[in-house]
């Protein structure tokens, strides 16, 4: 799920400001959503580039219910060169029927971006997730990496929607990010 670091807020909120809730044209969200399943902790295993995450690796995204019946949503990635963390937290709501994978996800005031789950796993252990547009793209796993096998289907499945897989940028997940896992426990 996107995160804005501190600095990137203005940039964010001008992403967000563009009234960013929809979904990529010709790309449906999953139905059958359950939103208690999909909680918990989620690694980034893919993503398209954009400012708000550049240079982050070892990035999570933490989801849990608020007293609100909203989403507390808490991203987490690391600039391993510089040791630097950076942590963002917002809110998700549904937009519509609450067994739909399609929300509303704001980490600035009451500005809000899609969050769009276009496929998950039957058990939940890895979701493909677009933002309104083609621009915002990520492959998302209960676990730090995916079986090969796994993540080309996901690519081929982006590819068929349109989204430029040519432009993903793996995620490092790997032992380097161990000492900032056992800090964030």
């Amino acid at each position: 799920m996107p995160f804005p670091s501190r600095p990137a807020l203005l940039g964010a909120s001008a992403l967000l400001l563009a009234g960013c809730t929809g979904i990529p044209k010709g790309t449906e969200p999953v139905t059958g959503f359950e939103l208690d399943r999909y909680l918990g902790q989620w690694y980034e295993i893919a993503r398209l580039d954009h400012s708000f995450e550049r240079g982050l690796d070892c990035v999570t995204a933490d989801y849990s219910l608020r007293d609100d019946g909203g989403v507390r949503v808490l991203n987490r990635g690391v600039k391993l060169a510089e040791g630097e963390v950076s942590e963002a937290e917002g809110r998700a709501y549904f937009i519509g029927d609450e067994d739909v994978g399609r929300l509303k996800v704001s980490f600035f005031g009451p500005f809000y971006g899609g969050y769009n789950v276009l496929a998950l796993d039957d058990d939940y252990q890895w979701s493909l997730v677009a933002g309104p547009d083609r621009d915002y793209l990520w492959i998302l796993a209960r676990t730090p990496t995916l079986p090969e096998a796994t993540y080309r289907d996901l690519v081929e499945r982006a590819e068929a929607l349109a989204f430029p897989v040519e432009e993903l940028i793996e995620v490092e997940q790997g032992e380097a990010c161990d000492p900032w896992r056992e800090e964030a426990r």
